[in-house]
């Protein structure tokens, strides 16, 4: 879809030539292309192709052991800290995930639904997933990510997500409560409905949503709002947020205090970058340890990152058994070990819209040019994915940094 100036690429091109390549696109449906160059001589454009490179470079390779080395640090940064790591007395009990949420195979539990011994669907503690599951032969190879230069096969286990058979909160005991912060994201509801939901499965009876982000937990105005089945049964159907949204909010021993008085131990905060901005400085501050954001199930007695690590940090020091659960809301896909974040292909369809009516207006137009600039706070997934939608881009600029050949 049109053309920019070769001496404005440029560049561009030699500042990402020296660094690591995730994804590289450009569209080859155009080989007759010509790109003006910087003296006014057309210069024909060839397809770029992006190639991988090792970017650890705190790592010494001539060491033999550097292969043990590094997976020890990769599962000591993505450790996840259970819940008796912080309440060494807390007694795990029998899940109470409801078997009638269940459906039989009516050949093999002809006589009911099957009990605990026979249904086999809860996930064990140490089960793992092998987060990368293609070996590049060479660091030249299409899409290659290396570790290092010679692209040696390194296994990487992440935990595996799921329900497990013991849990470490009774479920009446619980107040659940959910806030959405920042901006508006596409499927904020949808999450809101299947928070409630699994909730219930699990016989929570006392779930609440505190209006307009933070907001709500210190402005006396805003009382919550009680949430059930019933409740956001069709929420999804809507855009925006059931809950409302704020930025910025009270402090967060305040907001700690609002919990403690509110009776709430499970707290489920769906944010962004923004809020993950303000968790990372106060972690800087030294107040306690990161916890990495892995997507385990907190009602099984795992933590998760929060979107507010700070909440964490201020329960603990209190001794509040409260668990704080992060829920990563960005359309721009840019959240690490995640396959896709919700509200990303929203965007991505709404992007051809923006497309098509520049790829028309350029066609239009005697030797026209038409540039589309999308959203992506840094990442280039809304801008590299809508382009491939399309079909009708010619070049795709992304921040993501590349090795060029």
């Amino acid at each position: 879809m049109g053309t920019l100036s070769h001496a404005a690429i440029a560049p561009r091109l030699a500042a990402l030539h020296h660094h690591r390549a995730s994804h590289g696109l450009s569209h080859p449906s155009s080989p007759s292309l010509r790109l003006p160059a910087s003296n006014g001589v057309a210069k024909k454009s060839r397809v770029v192709f992006a190639q991988s490179k090792s970017h650890n470079k705190d790592i010494d390779f001539s060491d033999p052991d550097w292969k043990s080395k590094f997976q020890r640090d990769f599962e000591r940064r993505f450790n996840i800290p259970h819940i008796t790591d912080v309440f060494p007395e807390s007694v795990p009990i029998p899940s109470t995930f409801c078997l009638r949420m269940r459906t039989p195979v009516i050949e093999d539990f002809a006589g009911g639904y099957p009990s605990d011994e026979e249904w086999h669907g809860y996930i064990n503690n140490n089960d793992r997933v092998l987060l990368k599951t293609i070996y590049y032969s060479s660091p030249t190879s299409a899409g290659a990510e290396c570790i290092d230069p010679n692209c040696t096969w390194v296994e990487q286990w992440v935990h595996r997500a799921g329900p497990r058979e013991k849990i470490y909160f009774k479920p009446e005991e619980v107040k659940a409560a959910i806030v959405t912060c920042g901006g508006l994201c596409p499927g904020l509801n949808d999450v809101i409905r299947q928070i409630v939901i699994t909730l219930e499965i699990y016989g929570v009876k006392k779930i609440v949503g505190i209006p307009y982000g933070y907001r709500g937990f210190s402005d006396k105005e805003l009382a919550e709002m009680p949430l059930s089945r019933k409740v956001v049964q069709n929420v999804h159907l809507s855009g925006g947020s059931l809950l409302g949204v704020s930025r910025g909010g009270p402090s967060v021993s305040e907001m700690v205090d609002s919990l403690e008085e509110r009776g709430i131990n499970m707290l489920f905060v769906l944010g962004g970058n923004g809020t993950h901005a303000g968790a990372d400085a106060i972690h800087n501050e030294g107040l306690g340890k990161m916890y990495w954001n892995i997507n385990i199930d907190s009602v099984e007695g795992f933590y998760w990152v929060p979107t507010c690590d700070n909440l964490i940090v201020f329960c603990r020091k209190r001794r509040l058994r409260v668990a704080v659960v992060g829920v990563p809301k960005t359309i721009d896909n840019d959240i690490l070990l995640m396959d896709k974040t919700f509200g990303f292909d929203t965007a991505v369809e709404e992007a051809q819209r923006a497309i098509s009516s520049a790829y028309i207006e350029a066609h239009s137009a005697y030797h026209g040019v038409g540039i589309v600039k999308l959203m992506g706070r840094s990442s280039g997934f809304i801008a590299m994915h809508a382009s491939l939608s399309s079909g009708q881009i010619d070049i795709c600029l992304i921040p993501e940094v590349l090795r060029l050949h």
